[in-house]
């Protein structure tokens, strides 16, 4: 049997919170594929003001930027998201 690897992602990402390199933190939600392109893309949103909804390539997701000359993750992994309590 030929297994399809576009129904694997290409990158292991753990759902849960992330923080962006700029400082603010986002909840990762789920992986989508693009309709045409077939593309990885990350679901989040996020965990301030109105809670808006993103996403972003997968590979850009994952990728590292310079930051004063260093690299550094775009995102980085904080832990799974926080159980709410009972209201």
């Amino acid at each position: 049997m030929i297994a399809d690897l576009k129904l694997t992602p290409p990158v292991d990402l753990p759902l849960g919170v992330y923080r962006h390199y700029k400082g603010a933190e986002y909840e990762v939600l789920r992986l989508a594929r693009h309709s045409e392109t077939e593309e990885w893309l990350v679901v989040y949103r996020q965990c301030y003001g109105d809670g808006s909804w993103w996403v972003r390539p997968l590979l850009m997701f994952t990728e590292q930027v310079l930051v004063e000359g260093e690299p550094v993750a775009r995102f980085e992994y904080m832990g799974a998201k926080p159980e709410r309590g009972v209201d």
